[in-house]
C-alpha cells in the first residue's frame, strides 16, 4: 500500500471507541485500539487505509498543539505584559486560538501568537510585531502600494508579465545527518500552465537532480543520494509569468458549460449534505455559473477570518470544516471555493506554489475556475480576505477572476503524486510548496530539515 494514498479513505471515519479517545486526547489509547483493528486480516481495505492514515495523524497531532493554557499566556505576556486571561478566553471562544484536548486538558496551537498578529493589526501593534509579505501587509504599506500598482497596470494594459528568478534549497539539520545515509529530496519547481512559459533550470546542485516533466501535476526536482557530507540540495530557476486581466463587471456566462473538473476528490473535496445545502442557499434563484462562483467567493471573503493552520497532514474534511468554523488559511479557503464550485457543477482546480516578489517569497495556494465563454478564470480568496482587512474593496473584487503576476505555479492539482513518488509519508500529503525529504527507513518531518527560498530578481516586462 502506498501510505500517502491511504488519506483518500479518511472520510470513512474512525470507529466510535477510537474517535472518543482521540477527541479526549488519549492518543496512546487510540493508537492501541487502531493497532488491534489493523491486526485483523479480514479488516476491509478501505477501513484499513483510513486507520493507517489516522494512526500517523494521531502520532503527529500533539506536536501541533504544544502549549498548556499557562504556557500560552506566558508567551503572550512576554510581548504584552498586561494581556489578561479574559482576553485569551474570549479569543478561544471566537475560534481565534485553536486547541485540542491532550489527556483531557486543553492544549493550544503552536502558531496561535502568529495568527493573532496576522489577523488583528491592533494586536500586532500592541505586541510590537511588524509582519512582512504581500498577504500580511497592513493598509497603506509599501507592499499594498505595489500590489495596487500591478492591479492598475493590468487593468490599463490588459496583462502584466514578470521574469522571475528564484533560488530554493533543502538541507538536513546536523542532528538528522549520518554519513553514508540515503536521502531522497524533492524541491518544487515551476510547472507548465497557462500563466508560465520559458521555464529554465539555471543551476542545479548537486547536478544529479532529476526534474519532473513540465506538465507534472505536482512538479519537483528530485535527488537520490548516499550522502557522505551534509550539503544542501539547491536549484535556481527562472520563468516568465503572465497575468491576464479579466473584466467581469456585468459579464454573463454562455448557455453551454463544460462538465470536466466537477467531481469529488476524497477526502476533502466532498459534496456532504452541508456543502450541498450551502450551495443551494448561496445560489438560490441564480442560474448563471459566473454569478454562482461570485457568490461563493463573496461568502468566503466577506465572512471568514484568516488563521494559521496545523499541518494539513492532521486535518480532516478540510473544506466542510472551514464552512463550519469560518476560519482557515489560503489553502483551506481555496479548497472550500473549489468544493463549492464543483458541487454547483462549475469546473474548478487547485493551484499552488509561491507568492514571489522582491523581499518576499512565501508558500501560497489559490484556485482557478472555468466559465464559458471566458475559459479559465482565477480566484484568490485569501488575498480577498486580506483586502477586506485592509479596507480595499476594489482589490477584493479584483481577486475574483484575476491573479497578480508575482506567482510561481508548481502544482496544478491537489493531492497528486510526485513523478518520483515518496516511499514514506509526505510531510504534506496534499500540497508541495517547500519540499520533502526521506531516508530509506522513514519520512522526515519539517522539523528535521532546513528550507530556504528567495527571489533573486523580479523584472517587469
Amino acid at each position: 500500500m502506498n501510505v500517502n494514498h491511504a488519506f483518500r479513505s479518511l472520510d470513512i471515519g474512525l470507529p466510535e471507541d477510537i474517535l472518543r479517545r482521540k477527541l479526549y486526547g488519549d492518543f496512546a489509547g487510540a493508537q492501541r485500539l487502531i493497532a488491534l483493528r489493523l491486526a485483523d486480516p479480514d479488516l476491509p481495505q478501505a477501513l484499513r487505509d483510513c486507520l493507517t492514515a489516522q494512526a500517523e495523524m494521531i502520532r503527529r497531532l500533539p506536536g501541533e498543539y504544544p502549549y498548556t493554557k499557562a504556557q500560552a499566556l506566558a508567551r503572550l505576556r512576554a510581548n504584552i505584559p498586561d494581556f489578561t486571561e479574559e482576553e485569551f478566553d474570549r479569543r478561544v471562544d471566537r475560534g481565534q486560538i485553536g486547541w485540542i484536548y491532550t489527556e483531557g486538558e486543553p492544549h493550544f496551537f503552536g502558531r496561535f501568537f502568529e495568527t493573532l498578529c496576522k489577523a488583528e493589526p491592533d494586536f500586532a501593534k500592541r505586541a510590537g510585531v511588524t509582519l512582512a509579505g504581500s498577504e500580511s501587509a497592513a493598509k497603506g504599506s509599501e507592499t499594498d502600494d505595489r500590489l495596487d500598482r500591478r492591479i492598475r497596470l493590468m487593468k490599463e494594459q490588459g496583462q502584466l508579465t514578470y521574469r522571475i528568478r528564484i533560488r530554493a534549497s533543502l538541507q538536513l539539520k546536523e542532528e538528522t545527518f549520518t554519513p553514508g545515509m540515503f536521502v531522497r529530496a524533492h524541491l518544487p519547481i515551476p510547472a507548465a500552465c497557462d500563466q508560465q512559459r520559458e521555464i529554465s533550470l539555471d543551476r542545479v546542485f548537486p547536478a544529479t537532480g532529476s526534474p519532473a516533466p513540465e506538465n507534472a501535476l505536482q512538479r519537483t526536482i528530485c535527488w537520490e543520494e548516499n550522502m557522505t557530507e551534509n550539503h544542501p540540495f539547491e536549484v535556481e530557476y527562472s520563468y516568465l509569468h503572465t497575468a491576464v486581466y479579466h473584466d467581469l463587471e456585468g459579464a454573463k456566462a454562455s448557455g453551454e458549460q463544460p462538465t470536466f473538473c466537477t467531481q469529488e476528490e476524497h477526502p476533502h473535496i466532498v459534496f456532504t449534505p452541508y456543502i450541498r445545502n450551502l450551495v443551494r442557499t448561496l445560489t438560490q434563484d441564480i442560474e448563471d455559473p459566473l454569478e454562482k462562483a461570485r457568490r461563493f467567493y463573496d461568502f468566503i471573503t466577506l465572512n471568514m477570518r484568516y488563521t494559521f493552520m496545523p499541518s494539513y497532514f492532521v486535518l480532516e474534511n478540510i473544506a466542510e470544516n472551514c464552512a463550519r468554523s469560518f476560519t482557515g488559511d489560503c489553502g483551506v479557503f481555496a479548497l472550500l471555493f473549489v468544493t463549492l464550485c464543483r458541487c454547483a457543477g462549475i469546473p474548478a482546480q487547485w493551484q499552488s506554489g509561491l507568492a514571489a516578489e522582491p523581499g518576499f517569497c512565501g508558500a501560497h495556494d489559490w484556485t482557478r475556475f472555468y466559465v464559458a465563454p471566458y475559459g479559465w478564470l482565477y480566484a484568490d480568496p485569501s488575498y480577498g480576505i486580506a483586502a477586506v482587512r485592509a479596507g480595499n474593496e476594489a482589490r477584493r473584487k479584483f481577486y475574483f477572476g484575476n491573479l497578480d503576476p508575482c506567482r510561481m505555479v508548481a502544482n496544478n492539482a491537489f493531492q497528486a503524486p510526485f513523478t518520483v513518488d515518496k516511499a514514506h509519508w509526505r510531510a504534506d500529503p496534499y500540497d508541495n510548496q517547500v519540499g520533502e525529504m526521506e531516508t530509506l527507513e522513514r519520512a522526515l518531518t519539517y522539523e528535521e530539515f532546513l528550507r530556504d527560498k528567495q527571489v533573486l530578481s523580479c523584472e517587469e516586462l
